[in-house]
């Protein structure tokens, strides 16, 4: 029986954030061609260190040496597939945590065979829309019900999809965050719920995904990988939000945005949280 499902307290949020920054964690990013400038200043607003290392005969080595991975599957093709899957198995050889998000799986063919042959390789976290979590359940036989995206975003909302997380992530023993307009984030057993961000967050590209990278960051040497994926959500809703009173449009909304995750302080959430 799962437990109910609470909101993510500010307070546990400061815990994981304060962490995250002591420890400055280096993020491998295998992630699409599209976001990775806008990724890697994402992680460095943040406090951590991204190294986008993407060549095949680099990424063992250097996923090894990193202290989580992201694995984005957005521009998937024969060659970086074949570095993801060398870059995984580093990772899992040296006890390396790895996230992966799904991008528009259950859309194209290629990408949701790629994913799901991922899925038996124990990634620490899962981090998709509504449509991807449930093609990614549906497509291992835990569901019944899938939705197919348009493109990369979703058709689903993330409380439709909220029962696919739940038997995903007890299948495949990862955290999954179904994103939406409230997150969700389960390990099948226990969840939390994120109320935060904004709409405008879905006009920018790249938040998705530069959200996927700060999961790898949390996760990092966490003491608690349900917390620190539900802090990686928190976090970055709550720095849209922010970026949203001083953003004209999503043409002014990526300063404030950077700004904000640089400047909201874990002291800052224990005096506004519970």
């Amino acid at each position: 029986m799962t437990t109910p499902i609470s909101e993510f307290p500010f307070s546990l949020l400061a815990d994981e954030l304060q962490r995250v920054r002591a420890n400055t964690p280096l993020v491998h990013v295998l992630t699409n061609e599209v976001v990775q400038c806008f990724t890697a200043n994402t992680l460095l607003a943040l406090g951590a260190s991204p190294a986008m290392v993407v060549a095949k005969e680099e990424v063992a080595g250097f996923a090894a040496l990193a202290d989580a991975l992201l694995i984005n599957v957005g521009t998937l093709y024969a060659e970086r597939l074949e570095a993801m899957k060398l870059a995984i198995a580093a990772a899992n050889a040296a006890g390396t945590p790895w996230v992966l998000d799904p991008v528009a799986v259950g859309v194209l063919s290629y990408r949701t065979e790629a994913a799901k042959a991922m899925l038996a390789l124990k990634p620490a976290a899962i981090r998709g829309n509504g449509s991807e979590i449930m093609a990614l359940a549906a497509g291992m036989g835990l569901a019944q019900n899938s939705h197919v995206g348009k493109g990369v975003d979703s058709t689903a909302s993330s409380n439709a999809a909220l029962g696919a997380a739940q038997v995903l992530a007890k299948a495949t023993g990862a955290i999954v965050a179904v994103t939406g307009a409230i997150d969700y984030i389960t390990d099948g057993e226990q969840t939390w719920s994120v109320e935060l961000g904004h709409p405008l967050m879905t006009k920018v590209v790249g938040t998705g995904c530069a959200l996927s990278a700060v999961v790898a960051a949390f996760v990092a040497d966490a003491p608690n990988r349900l917390d620190a994926v539900a802090a990686a959500c928190a976090l970055m809703a709550l720095a849209g939000e922010r970026a949203v009173e001083c953003a004209d449009g999503p043409g002014t909304f990526v300063a404030p945005f950077l700004d904000a995750l640089h400047i909201i302080h874990p002291n800052q959430l224990r005096q506004v949280g519970v």
